[in-house]
């Protein structure tokens, strides 16, 4: 395919990249006037010749991020499939066309988000504006339907009013005794040492008593997020829920995994959540990877563990659970995590189906060195959460009804 036909191409090739570029911004990602540019140029200097070819190449310069790579992909298929103008181009350029059409396949995930961007808007239906106020008791409002809905089947739109839904979510309100004591009036705990010293201001004449109580402090919270493909719809607003915990004056410690262990506490400290995610993946050289939880689990326990589960913390073990390679290494750093720790809840997405059962080895190896295990894949289960964490008791995701399972 020569320069000349990418600028003068039937089809108004240069104009559909344009339009794709439009339809990737209206999908969440960062594609300005300069960036539609600079496709036509690549796809002009690098001489196309398949398919595959015009994909990387607009690849390389539309997508900035890992997280941007499953939308690219959606959009990339249904955009130039609905059209079926790649596939004329090369056959009319090239001597040889591609080869036949491929097994279509199932819809992945983002799929909605990007379908909802390449809508006309002419096919899309504008939202009726209420008139009037009407009773809504046996109705069920938007709010209520985006709590319940799954993060996997959010549009762009969706996500961006469940990251404000996050921030207005009751954050776990719970504490632990220290060793430590704080001046109390109404305490009936008499506190020698104030007492004694104000006794001595007066010359000893008279007795003022001072009272004390324990002080109370809010307990670390670790969170352990799996990164991989399988969990990258849910990663992200699961993220966005630890800064909102952390903006709350909370401890929160915050490590990612894939095929390796990342602390990106320090980046979520941030008062965006937006920048602060930003400065998270920049630093995580494996997004959407595959998965290694032993590994992970094992550094986690060598370097970290003595320096951020003091204090009774609370772990959050974010995965789905489904490890390459199952061997004895991964019970033992469960038992090992489980002893450290006052708390270890294991939130898994797989459990927001109805059949579920553990029949993978990883998850059977995991489930009896937990305290509970949770559904984390809409507001409604991250609502739950907040009131388990509140609690000193343990909820309804008792891991025993799993560990009876075969």
């Amino acid at each position: 395919m020569t320069g000349a036909a990418v600028r003068q191409g039937e089809g108004h090739f240069a104009e559909n990249i344009a339009y794709f570029a439009r339809a990737l911004r209206s999908a969440g990602l960062p594609v300005g006037p300069g960036a539609v540019l600079d496709a036509i140029t690549a796809v002009e200097a690098a001489q196309i010749g398949s398919r595959e070819d015009f994909y990387w190449t607009l690849h390389a310069v539309f997508v900035k991020r890992h997280e941007h790579s499953i939308l690219f992909d959606q959009a990339f298929k249904i955009f130039w499939r609905r059209r079926a103008l790649l596939e004329k181009l090369i056959a009319q350029m090239s001597p040889i066309s591609p080869g036949g059409a491929k097994k279509e396949e199932k819809p992945k995930a983002g799929a909605l988000r990007v379908a909802e961007a390449l809508a006309t808007p002419q096919s899309r239906q504008p939202e009726p504006l209420e008139q009037t106020e009407i009773s809504a008791r046996l109705t069920v409002s938007d709010r209520e339907v985006l709590k319940a809905k799954d993060f996997a089947q959010m549009s762009a739109d969706e996500i961006a009013r469940a990251k404000h839904l996050i921030n207005e979510l009751c954050m776990p309100d719970d504490t632990v005794m220290t060793r430590r004591f704080l001046a109390d009036r109404k305490s009936r705990r008499i506190d020698p040492r104030r007492t004694f010293r104000q006794s001595l201001r007066g010359g000893g004449a008279a007795i003022d008593l001072a009272y004390r109580k324990p002080a109370v402090r809010h307990p670390p919270v670790v969170a352990l997020m799996d990164i991989s493909g399988s969990m990258a719809d849910y990663t992200r607003l699961f993220l966005h829920f630890l800064h909102a915990i952390a903006e709350k004056r909370r401890r929160v410690h915050s490590f990612v995994f894939a095929t390796r262990l990342t602390n990106i506490s320090r980046e979520l400290t941030g008062r965006d959540p937006d920048e602060a995610l930003a400065r998270a993946s920049k630093r995580v050289q494996d997004w959407e990877g595959g998965t290694r939880i032993a590994q992970a689990l094992h550094e986690f326990n060598r370097h970290w563990s003595r320096r951020v589960l003091g204090q009774g913390a609370v772990v959050l073990l974010f995965t789905d659970g489904l490890e390459r390679e199952v061997t004895d290494q991964l019970t033992f750093e469960m038992d090992r995590l489980k002893r450290s720790c006052r708390r270890l809840i294991w939130l898994n997405p797989l459990l927001r189906f109805d059949a579920f059962e553990p029949r993978a080895s990883g998850i059977r190896a995991m489930l009896p060195y937990v305290h509970e295990f949770r559904p984390i894949h809409s507001l409604a289960s991250m609502d739950e959460l907040c009131r388990a964490l509140s609690s000193r008791q343990s909820g309804r995701g008792d891991p025993r009804q799993w560990s009876r399972s075969p």
